[in-house]
């Protein structure tokens, strides 16, 4: 089993691989946003995802290397992922259904600053 931590409001996480130049990463967080929205919330949403959509609408934004975008992706969690045209349909980023509890693997992401 794998350990979590518990947040006192639901929050969705995206991710952004740091090799993604600055505009591109930033539209990748835009369109994820959006798509995680649709597919997560917008469909048979779960409580948390509810909760979320009601407020704070919460977003933790992350810069990742290609080892935890990797790793992030073989976890046992919803999550949609984002490719950009202009870069070969490369992979920029994902977006993790909204929820209070995540694998501690998310503590220790570097936020994007």
């Amino acid at each position: 089993m794998t350990e979590t931590f518990r947040k006192e409001y639901p929050a969705m996480y995206i991710l952004v691989k740091e090799d993604v130049p600055l505009g591109l990463a930033m539209a990748a967080v835009g369109h994820a946003a959006v798509a995680a929205y649709i597919k997560f919330v917008q469909n048979d949403p779960t409580p948390d995802a509810t909760e979320w959509i009601n407020g704070p609408f919460r977003k933790i934004v992350c810069k990742v290397n290609q080892k935890e975008f990797d790793h992030a992706k073989r976890l046992s969690l919803p999550y949609i992922v984002m490719t950009e045209l202009s870069l070969d349909k490369a992979e920029t980023a994902l977006a993790f259904m909204p929820a209070k509890e995540f694998p501690v693997f998310f503590r220790f992401l570097k936020l994007y600053k």
